[in-house]
């Protein structure tokens, strides 16, 4: 007997393999899976025979879905041989869809530096993703990667507004979304990981998930103070001609030999020496997050007034503050007894061990003479980080326009 496993062989093929003779060579050939579209029962009507009439095929259109209800159809003749028969209507059918508030976009294929062509992927704040969405063109590609992380941006603001209802006027979210942060102690080909990065209040936070509710805050995998952190933009290249015009105009010095070749890179440097090194997908991103940045400590800045680290030079214990009105100020921490004190105009240079030992060169106003002041500090890093943040907040409160003028991000942003 002639068998198929779960499937009976049509009429025409038993009978040509009976009357094949003793030996019969079969050739089986795989098919992949047909879309649902087309798997129309037994009985379904064929592609329609009149061309005139403008009906589609199921074969060649994707937009047909099969209506078994002939109810819902046009009334047909009692006496015609299709009455009951299935009927097509034309509709759009949603096999997938992707959230896109919290949502993220990797145009990277998967642990490597190397980008999609003319393709990327979304992925829901649930996990869930689109797949790779491949166009046909890098003007499609782009156009759609860019509709798609407006709309992403868009609803972040929304999230934001509502959180911030929930917060105090000096604990607001300034920015937040997702980055892929460079993994440490791993080689070039699995460095990158997805986080969620938030500014909020007076610190910089770094998260695994997003935070969607009041809790989750104080969930983060990192929590520093934003006086504290130092943002720097790393390169801003990509190997085709309008990046290379871009970095000939902004005069930026290309180095092809660094260990990485993604674009719209920057770090945050934090205390004790380390830094956390970031990439996000689009140049857009990054010129947002340097803006971010920048807004959001000069309001630390400005809301703290001061800050007052515990220091030490030649035996004695000292206290060293940065105050935004003042400049520095040194005192014993004993007698609180003011030891010096200059304004940021003051400050003419500075140099550091890399470790404790600091000494600023400040210009005496009577004299013009540069007097030297050494202090020791346990977190050097912080300290320094944290007079950077105060002097670049004074600038800002004095000219505006010079910290807009030294982004390198909004000046590739404006250029293009």
């Amino acid at each position: 007997g002639l068998k198929q496993h779960n499937q009976q062989l049509p009429p025409s093929t038993v009978h040509l393999l009976r009357n094949a003779g003793d030996e019969v060579t079969i050739t089986v050939q795989y098919l992949r899976e047909a879309p649902s579209f087309l798997k129309l029962p037994l009985g379904s009507p064929g592609p329609s025979s009149d061309h005139s009439s403008g009906a589609s095929s199921p074969l060649f259109d994707s937009g047909l879905h099969l209506n078994g209800n002939s109810t819902n159809t046009a009334p047909s003749s009692p006496s015609s041989p299709i009455a009951n028969e299935p009927k097509y209507e034309k509709r759009w059918l949603d096999t997938l869809s992707v959230p896109l508030s919290m949502a993220r976009i990797s145009r990277y294929k998967a642990g490597t530096d190397k980008l999609r062509s003319n393709a990327f992927e979304v992925l829901a704040l649930d996990g869930v993703s689109t797949g790779i969405l491949q166009f046909y063109t890098a003007q499609e590609s782009a156009d759609w990667l860019r509709a798609i992380s407006t709309n992403i941006s868009d609803l972040t603001l929304q999230n934001m507004k509502m959180a911030n209802k929930c917060c105090s006027p000096s604990d607001q979210v300034i920015h937040m979304g997702w980055v892929n942060e460079r993994l440490e102690g791993t080689d070039s080909s699995q460095l990158y990981k997805f986080k969620f990065l938030a500014l909020k209040g007076s610190s910089f936070y770094i998260f695994s998930t997003p935070p969607v509710s009041t809790l989750d805050w104080v969930r983060a995998e990192k929590i520093y103070n934003l006086c504290e952190v130092l943002f720097k933009i790393h390169k801003l290249w990509l190997a085709d001609d309008c990046w290379l015009q871009a970095n000939l105009y902004l005069g930026i010095h290309q180095d092809f030999d660094l260990e990485d070749q993604r674009p719209y890179c920057f770090s945050v440097m934090v205390g004790h020496g380390k830094s956390h090194y970031f990439n996000v997908e689009l140049g857009s991103e990054l010129a947002v997050w340097e803006k971010s940045f920048q807004r959001a400590i000069f309001l630390e800045v400005q809301r703290t007034g001061s800050k007052t680290y515990m220091c030490s030079w030649q035996g004695d214990t000292l206290c060293f503050t940065v105050d935004f009105a003042l400049g520095f100020t040194c005192f014993d921490s004993k007698t609180k007894n003011v030891l010096w004190r200059f304004k940021f105009s003051q400050l003419k240079g500075s140099s550091d061990d890399g470790k404790t030992r600091v000494k600023l060169l400040f210009q005496n106003l009577d004299t013009k003479q540069i007097e030297t002041k050494e202090l020791e500090f346990q977190d050097l890093t912080a300290v320094l980080h944290c007079i950077h943040s105060f002097i670049a907040a004074k600038v800002a409160s004095v000219d505006p326009v010079f910290i807009d003028s030294q982004s390198i991000a909004r000046k590739y942003m404006y250029s293009n």
